[in-house]
């Protein structure tokens, strides 16, 4: 696939810079030119193998694939263009300016394509590596959750062992949702259940009750017979990025890195959102007047909603709204949870709620009532990616756990209002959030937006 998408670029790329015309140029040069379209053609494919961007535990992974496109191309052009300095030699510049975008957007498009496909596959249980995962019954079971809540990994659990398990501990066996193949700990056992069960690949969860000597051993026969290891840590919801390997004495000693969002991070974070927000709220400046305009005939009140809620490190705040309720909606809310006995929970939210109007309900579908916030981006707030800012009644139920969503500045949209908006249960959210404020990238806050027009558009989860 990569070779016939470069050859595709570097071909059209010289029929339009040159034409089919057997004369080129009148410099004598056509020769070389041709020569470098050849080069380019055969190197190419040649460079995104050396930058493992068509390694088979990338491939279909999204960012990370896309990223080593981008490098592996970006470093063979920049080559062609400094031996070309140096040596004085044309090389087209127009030739290789249109090849070198048009190569690169064609490989990003394929792979997402690619990409698309097995997604599908592996959501029907194909193209799917066969898991047998070995550990202890609670670090088996969660992991076994894990996997089978995110298909497009590309990893089926198919069975568990539990070496060392206790018949007590056994009994647990409802709960893991797989056949229990043993809990034999030597390795001629494990050995057997591997071959009996035909798996692509061994995952080792948290507590296993096995002898380093012994992971060591399994992990040589495994690679003997061309089997894949995986190993679970119990420190979950930590991206690669936080994460590095370091050998010591012979011991894979894993160091997570501390998450932090200050300096060129918070500048690159604070430019991006001022960015972002300016030329969409100049881009949507005439739908800003025409809401304000249907809010004020609709109902009466004024037209944007303004409520204090609790922001960066525990800062008080006003955020906007369009108005998409009646004007003494707050007054109501307490008796309204009452009613339907959610008054001590963390998410303020009523079903089927009566204080909403015709049109609010209409700019609630598509989230158009949170336009105005960015405006609290513009003042920094607010940014566009983050935590959902709560009111200070919700953030007093919080935990310490929960407390960390404060740590970054709320946004207009966030990591679980992309997982499924107000569909997610409190527990689920506030992982997705503490996710999203340990792992922090500005490439991650891309994503979500991508993602929140494409859940906004299809109004999932609206409140």
């Amino acid at each position: 696939m990569d070779a016939f998408v470069v050859l595709w670029a570097v071909a059209g790329a010289y029929v339009v810079r040159f034409g089919f015309d057997e004369t080129v140029t009148t410099d004598g040069h056509e020769d070389a030119y041709l020569w470098l379209a050849v080069g380019l053609s055969l190197v190419w494919p040649i460079m995104l193998s050396l930058w493992g961007a068509r390694e088979a535990k990338i491939l279909g992974t999204g960012t990370e694939e896309y990223k080593r496109v981008f490098t592996a191309s970006a470093w063979l052009f920049g080559f062609v263009a400094l031996v070309s300095y140096a040596l004085r030699i044309d090389t087209a510049r127009g030739f290789v300016g249109l090849a070198f975008p048009a190569g690169v957007t064609g490989l990003v498009i394929a792979r997402w394509l690619i990409r698309q496909h097995l997604s599908i596959e592996r959501r029907r249980g194909k193209s799917c590596s066969r898991v047998l995962i070995i550990g202890g019954p609670h670090s088996t079971e969660h992991l076994i959750r894990s996997l089978r809540s995110s298909p497009d990994a590309g990893y089926l659990p198919i069975a568990a062992h539990l070496p060392g398990a206790q018949p007590a501990m056994t009994q647990q066996a409802p709960r893991i949702p797989v056949p229990i193949t043993g809990v034999e700990s030597d390795v001629e056992s494990i050995l057997h259940v591997i071959s009996s069960n035909d798996v692509d690949a061994v995952a080792i969860s948290a507590g296993v009750n096995l002898h380093p000597q012994d992971l060591r051993r399994l992990g040589w026969e495994l690679a003997a017979r061309d089997i894949g290891m995986i190993l679970a840590p119990a420190l979950t919801d930590v991206t690669g990025p936080r994460i590095h390997t370091q050998p010591v004495a012979g011991l894979p000693l894993i160091h997570v890195s501390t998450p932090k969002l200050v300096g060129g991070k918070k500048v690159a974070k604070r430019a991006f959102d001022i960015a972002i927000a300016g030329l969409l709220v100049f881009a949507l400046s005439p739908l800003f007047v025409i809401i304000a305009t249907l809010v004020r005939l609709s109902s009466p009140g004024p037209v944007f909603y303004r409520q204090e809620r609790i922001g960066l490190r525990g800062t008080t705040f006003s955020m906007l709204k369009f108005r998409s309720m009646r004007v003494d909606a707050d007054a109501e809310l307490q008796t309204l949870l009452l009613a339907q006995g959610t008054a001590n929970k963390p998410l303020f939210k009523v079903e089927n709620d009566p204080r909403i109007t015709p049109l609010g309900r209409f700019l609630r579908k598509y989230s158009l009532d949170e336009l105005p916030q960015l405006f609290n981006v513009l003042n920094g707030s607010m940014s566009l990616v983050g935590p959902r800012p709560q009111r200070a009644g919700e953030v007093a139920l919080y935990d310490d756990a929960a407390h960390r969503r404060l740590y970054v500045s709320p946004g207009m949209s966030g990591l679980w209002q992309v997982s499924g908006r107000s569909n997610l249960n409190w527990e689920e959210s506030i992982r997705l959030d503490l996710y999203y404020v340990e792992n922090w990238s500005l490439t991650g806050d891309v994503v979500i937006l991508f993602k929140t027009f494409k859940a906004v558009f299809a109004s999932t989860g609206a409140v």
